[in-house]
């Protein structure tokens, strides 16, 4: 029996995008494959071009400076405290001169002086000032705001959700100090640039981005017998290492050890960073230290690496993109992202398969999902992560909020805060990791929908949203609800809409 057209462009705009917005379901019904793969050959496609947004090294500068001046701020204020407890506990004696009778011979009196000297000043209250979000501050909304745009204004999504999928598996956090306004940039600069190109491209990317190499302490990491490591008596840090082997490209129980980490380590010591306050026009930026690096050859994974500096680490990440178990493990992360908890061996099998025959080119492997029949034919069970429910009820109800900072607060309110994971190894794809926070998706629903139900028709939103997907248990459910406001929270969380 054929297929609801309708149906299918539903599902695939909930599958593998970010949900329908007005018309998008009719939009893409006479060929809704061919319109998911039209969006990975659209030019510029993953790129944001707002030129207003900071690179990653004008960013650190621009953080750098913001933390300079407060710290000036900090001990000009503590240098005035201590003069105004001094004037405090010595104030001037009456007859004390010609100054103490007259307060023109010293000078300008309160009137002339509205601050006043510094025994007055210790006494009258100073006005309170917001000052606003720091500079790091800034650049993260700025950069979450271009973020959730781009994929508000997505045709269907599916690139945008590669971006997603891409910058969660190479995670960075913003709670890690340094970290927080380079969190845009780096997933622009490393991940948007090259999704639909190679992996050993992102790759290469991603681990020498100054947003990573400060992440994982890599920046700070000394070669035992480097002239810095002989010098300083510092050492080495695995963090890096041991997370490219474990999470970026092989996965756990490829079969590498210990001494693999460790060789690993030693390969990548001497990529740091441009520190601003020692260069001024590159601070920020990567740079290869050669006083830091591990002088000599090391082996990894079975393959000896002659000592070549930087080349050296390049080498070793390009055969760990060739590597089959990373392709095996790339394979099962995409399959499991969206499209099951449990993608069929098959599939995962496809796409390794096409990952090592065209090296590791992800458009490649994007098609290759794409066209899968597996891809369409799983049962709508997956739970979209909170983010991404985010996004589709934003798009389902044709809404853009002016203000960043309430999808921020639900994004933190779900779990999911945006850039800042608990750990290395990103928020998890599965379903199950979401479904506690099905309470507090519906406290959100609730609170949104009595925002925007003034502007939204339930009804029609059921068709825009849903489409042929919606049940008649649905629809009912919506039909009979008490408001509005309550009608449009029961479609959010309806289970087609929940899923994809």
């Amino acid at each position: 029996m054929a297929r609801d057209p309708k149906a299918e462009a539903a599902l695939a705009l909930h599958r593998f995008g970010f949900g329908p917005r007005i018309g998008s379901i009719a939009a893409i019904a006479s060929d809704p494959r061919g319109a998911v793969l039209s969006e990975l050959d659209r030019p510029g496609a993953g790129r944001i071009g707002d030129p207003d947004l900071l690179s990653g090294g004008e960013a650190a500068r621009a953080a750098f400076h913001f933390r300079q001046e407060k710290r000036a701020q900090r001990l000009a204020q503590r240098a005035e405290s201590e003069m105004d407890k001094q004037a405090a506990g010595n104030p001037p004696q009456p007859g004390a001169g010609a100054a103490a009778a007259s307060p023109d011979a010293a000078g300008p009196n309160m009137a002339d002086n509205p601050a006043g000297s510094a025994a007055e000043r210790s006494v009258v209250p100073k006005p309170k000032r917001d000052p606003g979000p720091g500079i790091p501050q800034q650049l993260y909304l700025e950069e979450a705001k271009a973020r959730i745009d781009a994929a508000l204004g997505a045709e269907l999504g599916l690139v945008e959700r590669l971006v997603w999928f891409w910058s969660n598996h190479f995670c960075v956090s913003a709670d890690k100090g340094g970290v927080r306004s380079l969190c845009g940039a780096y997933e622009r600069e490393a991940i948007r640039a090259h999704v639909l190109g190679r992996f050993a491209d992102m790759l290469l990317a991603v681990e020498s981005h100054p947003a990573m190499l400060v992440y994982l302490d890599n920046a700070r990491s000394i070669g035992p017998d480097s002239v810095a490591g002989r010098n300083r008596g510092k050492g080495l840090n695995e963090n890096l290492a041991r997370e490219i082997l474990e999470l970026h490209t092989l996965g756990v129980r490829a079969g590498y050890t210990q001494d693999d980490v460790t060789s690993f380590a030693k390969v990548i010591t001497g990529w740091t960073v441009f520190p601003p306050k020692q260069n001024p026009e590159r601070g920020g930026e990567f740079v290869f230290n050669p006083r830091m690096h591990e002088p000599g050859p090391q082996r990894v994974i079975g393959k000896s690496y002659a000592q070549a500096g930087v080349e050296q680490g390049r080498a070793v990440l390009l055969d760990l993109a060739r590597h089959p178990a990373t392709a095996k493990h790339l394979a099962e992360k995409l399959a499991r992202a969206f499209v099951v908890d449990a993608p069929p061996p098959a599939l995962v099998e496809r796409l390794a398969r096409r990952f090592l025959d065209t090296d590791g080119d992800l458009r490649e492997l994007t098609k290759t999902l794409v066209t899968a029949p597996e891809a369409w034919a799983a049962p709508r069970q997956k739970l979209k992560k909170p983010g991404e429910w985010i996004v589709a009820a934003l798009r389902a109800t044709g809404v853009t909020p002016p203000d960043i900072r309430p999808v921020l607060q639900a994004h933190n309110l779900l779990g999911e805060p945006l850039w800042r994971p608990s750990a290395p190894k990103g928020f998890p794809d599965d379903s199950a990791a979401w479904m506690d926070g099905l309470a507090e998706r519906l406290d959100i629903a609730n609170q949104f929908a009595r925002r925007v139900a003034p502007l939204v028709d339930p009804e029609g939103a059921v068709d825009l949203a849903l489409g042929p997907l919606a049940s008649a248990e649905t629809r009912q459910t919506v039909a009979r609800a008490e408001s509005r406001p309550q009608a449009l929270a029961l479609l959010l969380m309806a289970p087609e809409f929940l899923r994809r």
